[in-house]
């Protein structure tokens, strides 16, 4: 939806290297290889933070997240336009938390249009947080949005840049689409496998890919 990459990334991951320090009393190298190591390993650097440390979730979300969106946010223009055109329910599904999300969907004019928003706090199964890619959220969201079994999952399109996550949702049932933003003088090759059945380089092209995402989905 934005290109986080271009900072707002790079300012969360220094408040959470920063939390670790202090947290867990390391120094700035150590604690940025922590927390690059739970990130890689559990798809969250949160889960590795509370399984082997005991971190409490809801103080790690709000200091970490603590940033100023509006500086940072950067997006491509139409979005709103993009919202009103896209047929469908919109759903959001992030690690992120609420707070959060919500301030950047302002930012980008998409509050009034998402219909359920499932923030990391939201993200449990049997009371235990599982984030994206756990494919026991994936299905149990599929669940709540009344498209519980294999038929009306296809319906539900999981729009990411990320492989695993979409990797997790195929197997749930989703649509998949892939956002690849390649980096300027890359190849114009979108990366994907199996498991991706569209490639975007923008969310802006949801439109048109929207009837072959319909007519491919088994």
């Amino acid at each position: 939806m934005h290109d986080a990459s271009h900072a707002m990334f790079g300012a969360i991951d220094a408040r959470m290297t920063e939390y670790v320090q202090r947290h867990l009393r390391l120094d700035r190298e150590a604690a940025d290889r922590l927390r690059r190591t739970y990130w890689a390993r559990y798809g969250a650097t949160l889960l590795g933070l509370i399984r082997h440390h005991g971190v409490e979730p809801a103080r790690f979300l709000r200091e970490t997240h603590d940033i100023d969106v509006a500086s940072l946010l950067r997006a491509e223009r139409g979005l709103e336009h993009l919202a009103r055109r896209l047929a469908g329910r919109k759903v959001l599904l992030t690690n992120a938390p609420a707070e959060y999300a919500g301030r950047v969907l302002r930012g980008i004019g998409w509050h009034r249009h998402i219909g359920s928003c499932y923030a990391v706090e939201r993200m449990r199964v049997h009371g235990q947080l599982r984030p994206k890619p756990a494919l026991s959220m994936l299905r149990a969201t599929l669940v709540r949005e009344k498209l519980g079994g294999r038929l009306r999952a296809a319906r539900a399109v999981l729009v990411d840049d990320n492989a695993a996550n979409l990797k997790a949702a195929r197997a749930a049932g989703f649509a998949t689409v892939l956002v690849a933003r390649a980096p300027k003088g890359a190849p114009r090759r979108l990366a994907g496998a199996s498991y991706v059945m569209g490639r975007i380089r923008s969310v802006k092209q949801l439109p048109a890919l929207a009837p072959r995402l319909r007519s491919n989905r088994s």
